[in-house]
């Protein structure tokens, strides 16, 4: 081989070799989402995954699964643990029957306001942290939804009119009120509602504005009674080991991509609580103030489900409490 083609073989070897170094250093991560891609919460997400993308020139690229298209809602959180993705969006409370303090939010009436919610989130934080940490995973950030109310096909003034609906039970918070109240309780997640609405298999739910109207709820039921209940909260976990495989300038990226859509999306859902009522009265639905009597009826409601939670949580969830209320 003459000097100049031996050259020019080295060039074009190390050019390769470059090439596949610069290939090999771009990661990929996949975060499932339970949302449609116009909801509040996933137009964060895609902000998010966009900031990291611009903040580490390339290096990690984050795909957003908008509306359970690569996992379920319930699926999510077991798919970031075992790595088949890795990071996602989970809604807490739906995870109340594998740890007490996954359902520290969803205990209605116990935290009513985002001045509120904000404080419990910082009280549940540490506990939330060192439980998903002994699964291998990380909290990225939380968002939480708009306060909940009800959602059903008749007027109501208490519990006891409540009794006999199909009431859509989405977490063990939501199916334990259906038990208190007497209606019948049927597991339905978010991107099934709209169909459960449509062909009768729900006449009921407790959900935030935002719900109501992704699902087009209005279409099928006429009446949101504005109980502000609780505000749960979605939180983008990560698992430990990818995020750990990172390098430190990526991972300092990561966390502060992270820490700007928490600040954003608690921003944007309290923003969007007025204009999601204002929404679903446009399209014809009755917002309705609850009655007293039905108030005091569901805060009694709340009183036994904290208690339930508190025996239930053990000293974490004392702990949670007391940290909620000092502050």
């Amino acid at each position: 081989m003459t000097f100049t083609r031996r050259a020019t073989s080295t060039v074009l070897g190390l050019s390769f070799i470059g090439f596949a170094a610069g290939a090999s250093a771009q990661t990929k991560w996949d975060l499932p989402s339970a949302y449609p891609a116009t909801n509040f919460h996933t137009e964060n997400l895609v902000q998010f995954a966009k900031d990291v993308d611009a903040a580490t020139g390339g290096k990690l690229k984050i795909t957003v699964h908008a509306n359970a298209s690569l996992f379920k809602a319930n699926e999510i959180k077991r798919a970031v643990q075992s790595g088949q993705a890795q990071a996602g969006e989970v809604l807490l409370v739906n995870f109340e029957n594998e740890n007490p303090i996954y359902g520290a939010d969803g205990i209605p009436f116990l935290a009513t306001s985002y001045a509120e919610a904000r404080k419990l989130a910082t009280a549940q934080k540490p506990v939330l942290e060192k439980l998903l940490g002994g699964q291998g995973m990380k909290v990225l950030f939380t968002v939480p939804w708009p306060p909940q109310g009800i959602y059903v096909n008749k007027e109501i003034g208490s519990v006891a009119e409540m009794r006999g609906l199909k009431w859509r039970a989405y977490s063990p918070a939501t199916a334990k009120i259906a038990e208190l109240v007497g209606a019948q309780p049927v597991t339905i997640q978010a991107a099934e509602l709209s169909q459960a609405l449509a062909t009768g298999v729900i006449n009921s739910y407790m959900s935030s504005g935002s719900t109501g109207y992704d699902t087009k709820t209005y279409e099928s039921i006429k009446y949101w009674y504005d109980t502000q209940a609780w505000l749960p909260k979605n939180a983008i976990i990560v698992n430990q080991k990818a995020f750990a495989a990172l390098d430190a300038t990526t991972q300092a990226a990561v966390l502060k991509a992270a820490a700007e859509a928490e600040t954003r999306g608690w921003k944007i859902s309290q923003e969007k609580n007025e204009w999601y009522s204002k929404a679903l009265a446009d399209k014809g639905m009755k917002i309705m103030k609850p009655s007293p009597k039905l108030m005091g009826d569901l805060k009694q409601v709340g009183s036994i489900m904290l208690a339930d939670w508190e025996k239930k949580a053990g000293a974490d969830g004392t702990a949670v409490i007391s940290a909620f209320r000092k502050n």
